[in-house]
């Protein structure tokens, strides 16, 4: 656990880890799909503003949903939800990705951007942003497993339980190093679907899908505060929910899919291709 990462020179002002793994995730994913865009024929400056609007959707929704699991933990709900320390706390993932993918239907359609090679040229860049976030939460101590006696359990300094709330004194499952290691090999393997993909949306839909199950097995060695719906926590009820969707949707764009499939370049093949 290393929480802060340095202090600027002469100012003193705390650079913390989880905010610049964050940062890094968000320029190298925006990087990343940009050039995937583009290499779809979509309007690079377009796709700027689509992913900034979604970064910021992302950030409101993650923070929304924490607030909404936690909502007898917070005094002051409205406050806490808007304040500028919304720019550099963290929140519930699946309500980042809820709360981005709304402001992203949206921009989709201001821009007049096809959806879902939109979406597909930014499913690889969620992959990849989950798992620098996941290395930023393992720094922070947040986010962390059930007690464990295997032997890569994880025992926290008390600068965690200060920093926040995690258990000290025992040695406790590394939920978050699970996560983001799933997440890099869920980043490799998109980019070979992407590659490979019959029809648009092939490649966001199966990151819902994919990273649903995931976030359902995982959550079995969460130990954190994340609420609950009936028997399953709040990500686990919004994860199967995720994966639902994902089948829907896979079932019904492969049903009406072109003929041919879409080069990874975007090149037009003999036949028309869907957007």
């Amino acid at each position: 656990m290393h929480p802060e990462l340095f202090r600027l020179p002469y100012l003193n002002i705390p650079i913390y880890t989880y905010g610049a793994l964050q940062a890094l995730a968000f320029v190298l994913g925006l990087w990343l799909a940009l050039r995937l865009g583009e290499a779809d024929g979509l309007d690079r400056a377009h796709l700027f503003n689509f992913g900034i609007g979604a970064l910021l959707g992302g950030l409101i929704g993650a923070r929304a949903l924490m607030v909404i699991t936690e909502w007898n933990l917070h005094e002051d709900k409205w406050r806490l939800l808007l304040s500028f320390d919304l720019l550099r706390s963290g929140g519930v993932y699946l309500g980042g990705f809820l709360g981005g993918l709304a402001v992203a239907l949206w921009l989709a359609r201001r821009y007049q951007l096809p959806w879902w090679r939109t979406a597909d040229a930014f499913a690889p860049s969620a992959a990849l942003g989950l798992g620098l976030g996941r290395l930023g939460c393992f720094s922070a101590g947040c986010c962390w497993g059930k007690p464990t006696a295997a032997w890569w359990g994880v025992e926290f300094p008390e600068i965690a339980r200060q920093f926040v709330g995690t258990p000290t004194g025992v040695r406790l499952h590394p939920t978050q190093l699970y996560e983001a290691a799933a997440a890099f090999v869920l980043f490799l393997f998109l980019l070979r679907v992407r590659k490979r993909r019959a029809f648009p949306g092939q490649v966001i839909l199966a990151y819902m899908f994919l990273y649903g199950a995931l976030r359902l097995v995982i959550e079995f060695w969460r130990d954190d505060w994340r609420g609950w719906v009936g028997p399953l926590s709040t990500s686990q009820f919004l994860s199967i929910g995720l994966m639902l969707a994902a089948l829907f949707f896979y079932v019904r764009l492969s049903r009406h899919r072109p003929e041919a499939a879409i080069s990874a370049k975007g090149e037009r093949s003999s036949l028309p291709r869907g957007n």
